[in-house]
């Protein structure tokens, strides 16, 4: 990943309500096609021009090619709120983010998200290595329903994750549990991804707590209840995986032995 400067000059008579909601609307489309990460741009007015601090997944992220129509149309509609087309300035790699996957054409996704993560829900099933999904060929104009699943899924690791916490069977049932709201969503995303990629997409079932550590290692896929325990984990992370119903997942948290 790699921190950006996006800059708007002003080229007309502007004010700042208008500014900003035109940057807003450019930028929100760019997320939502997965050409800018995380939910936070930062904007500050300088010099006769607006500029933006965003994270992109790679140096040619907002190459006009690869636009959403509602990314293009945002584009064009800049100039009615008086700002010139961006300007683009890679600053460096963000230290903070995980890098692309190198992979040309991987054999396998896994859709997986935690609430720390600023990148794309979308893995390399060998590397566990964010795809950028404006490179996917779907039939999708952009991934909006998949951000914004991502952003509920991110909203309810976190809370669960908190020393102190409020709704925290709330979030670890529809985080655990295979037919949960969230759950369901997501799979549905994942088999839409499988249906227009023409390649696996799996979906990472989170498993955090148990009430029966001992028999944690031999459960069965909740699914299709067959047994779906591996050899070796996937990716380093995934004790579980079972083809048939496309999911992958790992012996909860609370059973594994300390490292």
């Amino acid at each position: 990943m790699y921190v950006a400067e996006l800059s708007f000059s002003v080229i007309a008579d502007t004010d700042f309500t208008r500014a900003e909601i035109a940057i807003r609307h450019y930028i929100e489309a760019l997320i939502f096609n997965g050409q800018v990460l995380g939910r936070e741009f930062p904007t500050a007015w300088q010099e006769e021009r607006f500029n933006c601090r965003i994270v992109v997944p790679n140096t040619d992220a907002l190459l006009p090619k690869h636009h959403s129509s509602k990314a293009s149309i945002a584009l064009n509609k800049l100039a009615a709120a008086g700002l010139g087309y961006p300007k683009l300035k890679i600053m460096g790699m963000d230290l903070m983010s995980q890098h692309t996957d190198p992979c040309a054409a991987p054999e396998g996704y896994i859709l997986y998200s935690r609430f720390s993560d600023t990148c794309s829900p979308l893995r390399c099933a060998e590397h566990m290595a964010p795809i950028p999904l404006y490179q996917l060929k779907t039939s999708t104009d952009d991934f909006e329903a998949l951000i914004r699943w991502q952003l509920q899924y991110q909203a309810l690791d976190e809370i669960q994750m908190q020393q102190t916490r409020v709704l925290t069977k709330t979030a670890e049932r529809s985080l655990q549990q295979l037919n949960s709201q969230l759950n369901r969503q997501g799979r549905a995303l994942a088999k839409q991804l499988e249906r227009s990629t023409q390649v696996p997409v799996y979906y990472a079932l989170y498993s955090g707590t148990s009430t029966d550590c001992e028999s944690e290692p031999s459960k069965c896929c909740p699914s299709c209840h067959s047994a779906w325990k591996l050899a070796e984990p996937l990716a380093e992370l995934f004790d579980f995986q079972c083809q048939g119903c496309r999911l992958v997942s790992n012996i909860a948290w609370e059973c594994q032995s300390p490292s």
